[in-house]
């Protein structure tokens, strides 16, 4: 490749071994010019690998990649490129994409990128904290020739060779919510001195039946209760489950998702995704693509003229992956469960669509565990680069740990929570004063 943003580097493991710690001497290129040599991750294969330090160029390899590789809707090229451009471009982010190839076959991708964090510099995932699951692309059987010890071996040449690049350079290394496998494979990853991530993620297999589905996991109580709550919602109008078709109608309920979801942040005392620069117009762009490109899926469950509960889910390959879900705070509708409707509704919609998985993401709300089958723990990893790092590798990982801890702990998360949603109602006061004042003016 020609083009003056890419910086193409191979390393030989036969050279001496990179340690992923503190004071690492690396080399830095000088020269976007390096005479490329083989990475040999099994006597079988040879693998050659690009850096690229911008998605365009990355393109047509992710895509070609994309097609049959292992992986998870939160690294398609679509999702990644939407979000560099509305948030990553915003808050300093550099791309670091790894593309590794068997004679010409790209056989694995790593969806890397550089981030300022203070005087620090960091190297993640791209999009890492939007994306409930990061890791890289794999083609198929790539994890079986790439054993543990040769993908450590491997690491440490990926490493060495983004830290080389100047722009790329960083502090220390933070990877999050990496899932133990990635499709059919096992995440080679894991292969790191990985921690267990605060939170775990659920899935459930859907089968092809949906009353069966549903008598299956209910009990005979839980569905008789779910009447009554549908019956009384059916009384403050009728109940519709909406998909929307246009892109009037996508763009309008987005909207409305997301001022729902603002005020159930604001209430819980959490910080409001929405208000983190270029995230509407990222959400706006997945939800209004072209239908044969399109991932994102809206939906709402209407109760007479009110848009009583939203959604934003990914629809990719045989799963329907639930992201984002927001509800009235109309009393009267809300106090009968029309968010607990609309996933009905949702669960009903991926079994008629053939789709075989529902995974409701990382997260450990109650709910989840209603309907999972399986229970997949996520990883995090991190390490010091340089000395500038290390303060903040050693908070991260701590941290983690005690979040570990806390939530996994019910007396200490139940405290948690009443406190932060304490605060969160104070806070919220002196604002309800200042707007009664203003409309009495």
């Amino acid at each position: 490749m020609a083009q003056a943003s890419i910086v193409h580097a191979r390393g030989d493991l036969h050279e001496p071994a990179v340690r992923d710690t503190l004071l690492d001497d690396i080399p830095r290129v000088t020269s976007p010019s390096i005479a490329p040599r083989l990475f040999a991750v099994s006597p079988r294969a040879e693998l050659t690998f690009d850096i690229h330090e911008d998605l365009a160029s990355a393109e047509r390899d992710w895509r070609a990649l994309e097609a049959t590789a292992d992986l998870t809707p939160f690294q398609t090229f679509g999702w990644l490129s939407a979000w560099h451009r509305h948030m990553g471009v915003r808050a300093g982010a550099k791309p670091a994409i790894v593309v590794g190839k068997r004679n010409r076959d790209v056989v694995c991708l790593f969806p890397f990128a550089v981030t300022p964090h203070g005087v620090a510099r960091r190297l993640t995932f791209l999009g890492q904290d939007l994306c409930d699951y990061n890791a890289p692309l794999l083609a198929p059987g790539f994890a079986a020739q790439a054993g543990e010890q040769s993908f450590l071996e491997l690491w440490r040449q990926i490493h060495r060779l983004i830290q080389a690049t100047p722009a790329l350079s960083h502090d220390l290394i933070v990877f999050t919510k990496m899932p133990e496998m990635i499709g059919s494979q096992r995440n080679p990853m894991m292969a790191l001195g990985v921690q267990i991530h605060p939170s775990g993620a659920y899935e459930t297999n859907l089968g092809t039946d949906w009353e069966k589905y549903y008598t299956d996991k209910r009990s005979s109580a839980t569905r008789r209760r779910d009447r009554t709550k549908l019956k009384k919602l059916g009384e403050a109008g009728e109940v519709r489950f909406v998909d929307p078709q246009t892109d009037a109608d996508v763009l309008a309920s987005l909207e409305t998702l997301a001022a729902q979801k603002s005020k159930q942040f604001e209430k819980m005392g959490v910080p409001d995704l929405f208000k983190q620069p270029g995230y509407i117009e990222f959400l706006r762009e997945l939800a209004s693509a072209p239908a044969a490109q399109r991932i994102a899926h809206i939906s709402r469950l209407d109760v007479g003229n009110t848009w009583a509960a939203l959604n934003l889910g990914l629809v990719h390959r045989d799963c329907y992956y639930h992201v984002l879900a927001s509800y009235t705070d109309e009393a009267e509708v809300a106090r009968f469960g029309p968010g607990a409707a609309h996933l009905r509704e949702l669960l009903k919609y991926a079994i008629s669509r053939g789709l075989a998985r529902f995974d409701f993401t990382v997260g450990d709300e109650p709910y989840k565990r209603d309907w999972n089958d399986t229970e997949q723990q996520l990883h995090d990893y991190s390490a010091a680069v340089t000395i500038r790092g290390w303060p903040s590798a050693f908070v991260a990982s701590s941290w983690r740990g005690m979040k570990r801890t806390i939530k996994h702990t019910a007396p200490l998360w139940n405290a948690v929570v009443k406190v932060r949603s304490t605060i969160a109602a104070m806070r919220r006061k002196p604002d309800a004063a200042k707007a009664e004042a203003a409309k009495d003016d």
